[in-house]
């Protein structure tokens, strides 16, 4: 059966294993024409200009000026592909330095987050559950879990707090990709669409119907409130140190350490391998 857009592996052992071990060139024969890299960022550029569903063997192959089986030299298909994509992508994700505080480094990680996906906007689409298992995403997670892991946290409040901060990155950053659309539809900026509605504050809106609305519009709440085009999250960050605190306080089971970890390492994959099957 010849390979198709749709095939190539999407589960099992060897899916993911291109992203850490690209495979040697033949000894034998012409040389390749293209690289594996090469490939992968074309892809990239593909979808940086036109969206992750321009992306298909068949456009890569023909801006690097190939006949489309030349890329199935490199990956068996399109789902293999995108894993590439992504993880190169990440490969932009400017991480903190290990050494920050935690709250300058989650800070810093957020931002770099941010950054990623304002500037490979195709991620937006892709489910943030389900990330290929690659080393320059995994290298991500770990920097995102270090800015928390000593800070006395419980484990599953690392991951959760962790989870907290990317998710509301990854909400402000699809709002800003709908606005761009927007504009671009409609051909009205952000503050050209809030002056076209002043006639709506001003004859239909009810202030009694509304008074919580009402109270923050007299005090200026939001003459500076963040825009689609604004990370700022540094209300979330107060509300991370003030957990943060109340868990030290409580004197709570913190992560063991590295050390600690590796010890525990036999028997926890013993447990896992039990509970899902080896």
């Amino acid at each position: 059966m010849s390979t198709t857009e749709d095939e190539g592996e999407r589960s099992g052992p060897t899916r993911f294993a291109a992203l850490w071990h690209e495979a040697e060139p033949a000894r034998t024969g012409r040389p390749a024409r293209v690289t594996r890299g090469q490939v992968v960022d074309a892809a990239v550029a593909i979808a940086d200009e036109r969206g992750l569903d321009a992306v298909s063997m068949r456009a890569v192959a023909k801006d690097l000026g190939v006949g489309t089986m030349t890329l199935y030299s490199h990956v068996p298909g399109r789902v293999e592909l995108v894993d590439a994509m992504i993880d190169r992508a990440y490969a932009d994700f400017l991480l903190p330095e290990p050494d920050l505080g935690w709250r300058e480094a989650l800070g810093a990680h957020a931002r770099g987050y941010w950054t990623l996906l304002r500037t490979h906007t195709w991620l937006l689409d892709i489910n943030p559950w389900r990330l290929p298992l690659g080393p320059h995403i995994m290298a991500a997670d770990e920097a995102g879990y270090r800015c928390l892991i000593d800070t006395g946290l419980r484990p599953e409040q690392v991951v959760e707090t962790l989870a907290v901060v990317l998710n509301t990155v990854l909400g402000v950053a699809r709002s800003a990709a709908a606005e761009v659309a927007d504009e671009t539809t409609e051909g009205l900026d952000y503050e050209d669409f809030w002056e076209s509605t002043s006639d709506f504050w001003q004859n239909l809106f009810d202030p009694y119907r509304f008074p919580s609305m009402t109270r923050l519009w007299t005090v200026g709440a939001f003459d500076t409130a963040a825009t689609p085009f604004d990370l700022r999250i540094d209300g979330l960050l107060d509300t991370i140190e003030l957990l943060i605190e109340h868990v030290r306080e409580s004197g709570a089971a913190a992560v063991p350490s590295y050390e600690e970890c590796m010890e525990r390492l036999p028997a926890r994959i013993a447990e896992v391998e039990e509970t899902y099957g080896g």
